[in-house]
C-alpha cells in the first residue's frame, strides 16, 4: 500500500486507490444524477471511479470526469477509471469493439481498468438481457480463456492500462491463471464483500496470486428488486457495527468500509446521497482495533445480497421453493441473538410486504431441545446444517453441553450453465451394465 496516496500496487505495476466511488443507480434515477454525483465525488477527493456498460450511464460519468479535468480539479492521470465488459460481449471478437464503445461514450482515450463483469455469457446483441419468446434469458457458450486473450490485446493496444475480472470464484480464476501462454494475470477480482459475506477464503486465494480483491456491496444493499434479495436483515443496523461505530464516533457505514481497507481490500462506496458521498471520505481518518476487526469477522454468515435475476427464478427463489430457510447469527455486546423465521405452519413466513418475517432466539437453547429428543430415543444422532465456524463454536462452548453436533451439512456451490454444458458433452451412450444375451 502507498500510504501517501492511499493506493494499492497492482501486479502489473499500476496503482489503484483503495477507496472507489460506485456509479450504479436504479433505472428510475435520472441519468443526469450520475453526472452531478460523480462531479461531487471528484470534488471531495474520490479518484477511483467505478462504472460499467451495464449501468448505461458512461456518457454522464465520462462527462463528469472531463469537466473536472477541464476546470483544473484533476488531471487525467489522477483518475483511476474502471469499466466492465458485459456478458453479451464475451465472444473474443466482440471484446475490443465493446471497450471502444465505452471509450466513445466516455470520450476518453483509455480506461485504467477493464474487467469481465460476470463469468456468464449471454447471447450477443444490443439487448442487455436477451430473452426468448417465453421470456427466458438466452445464454451463450464461450471459453473465458479466449475472452481473456482478447482483453490482453486491449491492454497491449493501450486501450486499458490494467485488466481484471469480477464475480469469479477461485476455480474460474485458476482456469485463467493456468492458461497456457498467459500474458497478463488478472490484477483484481471485484466481488460482493461485506461483514456478512467477508470472502475470507477467496481473499486468501487472491492474495496468494497477487490479485487485489475489490469489494462491491460493502454497505449491504439498497434492496434493488432486480439485483438484491430483499429478505435479509439490514447490515448497517447490525448491533456489532453500531457499537463499534459509537465507540469511534463514526457511522456504521464508515466502520464497514474501514473494515475492508484494513483487510487489504479495495472498497467501493456507492451513494447518490450528497451528504454520504462527502462523509465516506472520512473512512481514511480513523482505524479499527484488532478487537474490532475480530468482532466484525465474527459477523460472517455467508449472506449474499446481490442475487442477479438471469434465470426463470433467482437462486433465492429456487431455494425458497425447496422450502429451505435462511439463518443468520447476530452478535451484540450484551446479548447473542439469532434471527430465524417466525414460528408457524408456513416454512417461510412472510409479512404483508412479502418479506421473510424473522424471529429472535438463542440457538443454544434450541440445541438443548434436540438433546432431549436424543435422550428420549426419538433420534439416534443430532446435527446442524449451514452453520459457520463461529456458530458451531457457540454450541460447542455452551455450558452444560451434553452432546456435540455429529456433523454440519452445508451447501457451498452451484454448477454454472457452462459446467452443465460441458457435462452434457460427455454423453457417449456408453452402457456399463450390458444384460444382452
Amino acid at each position: 500500500m502507498d500510504p501517501k496516496y492511499q493506493r494499492v500496487k497492482l501486479n502489473d505495476g499500476h496503482f489503484i486507490p483503495i477507496l472507489g466511488f460506485g456509479t450504479y443507480a436504479p433505472e428510475e434515477v435520472p441519468k443526469s444524477e450520475a453526472l452531478e454525483v460523480t462531479q461531487l465525488a471528484i470534488e471531495v477527493g474520490f479518484r477511483h471511479i467505478d462504472c460499467a456498460h451495464l449501468y448505461q450511464n458512461e456518457v454522464q460519468v465520462g462527462q463528469a470526469i472531463r469537466s473536472k479535468i477541464a476546470d483544473g480539479t484533476v488531471k487525467r492521470e489522477d483518475i483511476f477509471y474502471t469499466s466492465k465488459l458485459w456478458s453479451t460481449f464475451l465472444q473474443p471478437e466482440l471484446v475490443r469493439p465493446a471497450l471502444e464503445k465505452s471509450l466513445k461514450n466516455l470520450q476518453l482515450d483509455y480506461v485504467d481498468l477493464y474487467i469481465i463483469h460476470f463469468p456468464l455469457a449471454l447471447k450477443p446483441g444490443e439487448e442487455l438481457f436477451p430473452k426468448d419468446e417465453n421470456g427466458k434469458v438466452i445464454y451463450d457458450s464461450v471459453d473465458f480463456c479466449r475472452t481473456w486473450e482478447a482483453l490482453e490485446t486491449c491492454k497491449d493496444a493501450g486501450l486499458a492500462k490494467s485488466i481484471g475480472v469480477s464475480n469469479f470464484n477461485h476455480k474460474q480464476l485458476e482456469k485463467i491463471l493456468n492458461k497456457p501462454g498467459l500474458k497478463y494475470k488478472p490484477v483484481c477480482n471485484q466481488v460482493e464483500c461485506h461483514p456478512y459475506l467477508n470472502q475470507n477464503k477467496l481473499l486468501e486465494f487472491c492474495k496468494s496470486h497477487d490479485i487485489v480483491l475489490v469489494a462491491y456491496g460493502a454497505l449491504g444493499s439498497q434492496r434493488l428488486k432486480n439485483w438484491v434479495n430483499p429478505n435479509y436483515p439490514i447490515l448497517l443496523e447490525d448491533p456489532v457495527l453500531c457499537a463499534i461505530a459509537k465507540k469511534h464516533k463514526q457511522t456504521p457505514a464508515l466502520v464497514a468500509l474501514r473494515y475492508q481497507i484494513q483487510r487489504g481490500v479495495v472498497v467501493l462506496a456507492k451513494s447518490y446521497n450528497r451528504k454520504r458521498i462527502k462523509e465516506n471520505m472520512q473512512v481514511l481518518d480513523f482505524e479499527l482495533t484488532p478487537e474490532d476487526m475480530e468482532a466484525i469477522d465474527g459477523l460472517n454468515s455467508n449472506i449474499r445480497y446481490y442475487d442477479l435475476v438471469l434465470t426463470e427464478c433467482s437462486y433465492y427463489e429456487a431455494m425458497k421453493k425447496k422450502q429451505d430457510f435462511f439463518l443468520m447469527e447476530k452478535k451484540g455486546k450484551k446479548s447473542k441473538a439469532n434471527f430465524l423465521s417466525i414460528p408457524g405452519e408456513d416454512p417461510i413466513p412472510e409479512d404483508t410486504h412479502g418479506n421473510i418475517a424473522f424471529d429472535t432466539m438463542d440457538l443454544c437453547t434450541t440445541w438443548e431441545a434436540p438433546e432431549t429428543c436424543k435422550d428420549a430415543g426419538l433420534t439416534k444422532s443430532i446435527r446442524v446444517s449451514n452453520f459457520n465456524h463461529k456458530q458451531l463454536e457457540k454450541i460447542l462452548n455452551k455450558p452444560g453441553l451434553k452432546y456435540k453436533p455429529v456433523c454440519n451439512q452445508v451447501f457451498e456451490f452451484q454448477l454454472t450453465p457452462e459446467d452443465m454444458e460441458c457435462l452434457d458433452g460427455l454423453n457417449r451412450n456408453i452402457r456399463y451394465f450390458d444384460h444382452g444375451e
